[in-house]
């Protein structure tokens, strides 16, 4: 279904959302939240998995969006994929490692 959705985003104004510059300006910003993120819970968990994973991630990222944005669709598709699926991988493991170190105490403000 989402390939018809997709399809039918200009069609309700939405054109915008095919646009370079919107691609660019998303990355950027998934870039720059995705470090605050993982460079937190870094200095939590100290576990560098999640920053290894990101790093390579956000360089696909990067480079799809623009080395490869005027060549092949494929290889910008491959590169902005791959990129995500490694930045969405970082997420998880971090917030694993952070989950992993969490001491739970029970007191009078716990609620189960």
């Amino acid at each position: 279904m989402l390939p018809f959705v997709l399809a039918a985003l200009p069609l309700v104004g939405l054109e915008f959302l095919a646009d370079h510059r919107f691609e660019r300006g998303f990355v950027a910003f998934a870039c720059v939240l995705a470090v605050v993120a993982l460079v937190r819970g870094f200095r939590r968990h100290q576990q560098p998995l999640p920053l290894l994973l990101a790093i390579q991630g956000l360089i696909l990222l990067v480079s799809g969006v623009t080395w490869a944005e005027g060549g092949l669709t494929l290889i910008h598709s491959a590169l902005v994929t791959t990129g995500g699926l490694l930045l969405a991988t970082a997420h998880f493991v971090n917030l694993r490692c952070d989950r992993r170190g969490e001491v739970h105490v029970h007191g009078p403000q716990c609620a189960h």
